[in-house]
């Protein structure tokens, strides 16, 4: 119903211009004004009805629901944004009797100061582009960027959301998506946690009483575990303790079940040193 009011809307718009002249001695001094309001309404409908068309036909194409985004769904959003961000711009300079494209000449080394001073935007604006057009990384991936790990919650146009274990939102510049290692958890075909921790040489016995310990400690979750993909690794041997890494694969994909899992397993861990010795575990995942 929205889009079929829209529709009548860009209609009506469009059949005053037609008839503009015919407004002339009706509008007298606001014609010119009116005219630039009726131009401006008129794009920013006809732009929202092409947004929405274009997306009811790749979610009907993808079965995707209408309160469902994707990376496609939120390029749409970004460019319907930045277009008309460009129709204001273009409307407010109308307003002064400025032709758009004499203005941006004259002002070329004012333009090029401005983009000087705002690369760093315009670069997160192009990366956002990127980024919500690719299939390297997607909404609700789980990934690691830089010392951020979180789940992708939001493309925006410059920053992008990601969801962390304490719930905490960390919005990054879509520019260092380009310019820093990223790490996709989600796209890995195996799903290996890692817990590492530090233990005093003179409070371990065999390391391989440790690690029959720590497994025995995920029998609760074993039916969400690939059977006999426990691992302890020796990290690196210093004179008086060891670093060690302790890793598991899980064979779900559900990122609660998995957080549960490794808060569970970090704690059984931190159980079992406080009993054998002192240590400094730190969880990782990879």
């Amino acid at each position: 119903m929205a889009m079929v009011t829209k529709f009548i809307m860009v209609q009506g718009l469009m059949y005053l211009l037609t008839i503009r002249y015919l407004l002339f001695d009706l509008l007298g001094p606001y014609y010119a004004v009116t005219i630039i309001v009726i131009k401006f309404l008129a794009f920013i409908l006809a732009l929202d009805i092409l947004n929405d068309l274009l997306k009811y036909f790749y979610r009907k194409r993808v079965n995707l629901r209408r309160d469902q985004h994707d990376n496609i769904t939120l390029g749409l959003n970004n460019i319907y944004l930045l277009l008309v961000i460009g129709g204001c711009m273009v409307t407010v300079t109308a307003f002064f009797g400025l032709n758009p494209k004499e203005l941006f000449t004259s002002l070329s080394i004012v333009a090029a100061a401005i983009a000087i001073i705002s690369k760093e935007y315009i670069s997160d604006i192009i990366s956002g582009m990127f980024i919500a057009f690719s299939k390297d990384v997607a909404i609700d991936d789980l990934i690691k960027i830089g010392d951020h790990t979180g789940k992708i919650v939001d493309i925006g146009i410059s920053k992008t959301a990601l969801l962390n274990d304490d719930d905490d939102l960390i919005y990054v510049p879509n520019h260092k998506f380009f310019i820093n290692e990223v790490v996709n958890y989600t796209k890995s075909p195996v799903r290996t946690t890692s817990l590492e921790f530090e233990l005093e040489l003179h409070r371990l016995t065999t390391l391989e009483s440790l690690e029959q310990a720590l497994t025995k400690s995920l029998d609760l979750y074993k039916e969400y575990l690939e059977p006999n993909s426990f691992n302890l690794k020796v990290v690196h041997v210093y004179k008086d303790y060891l670093h060690l890494k302790f890793q598991y694969i899980l064979n779900v994909s559900d990122r609660g079940m998995e957080k549960v899992i490794r808060r569970k397993t970090l704690r059984r861990v931190v159980d079992f040193i406080r009993e054998h010795g002192e240590a400094l575990p730190t969880p990782d995942t990879n």
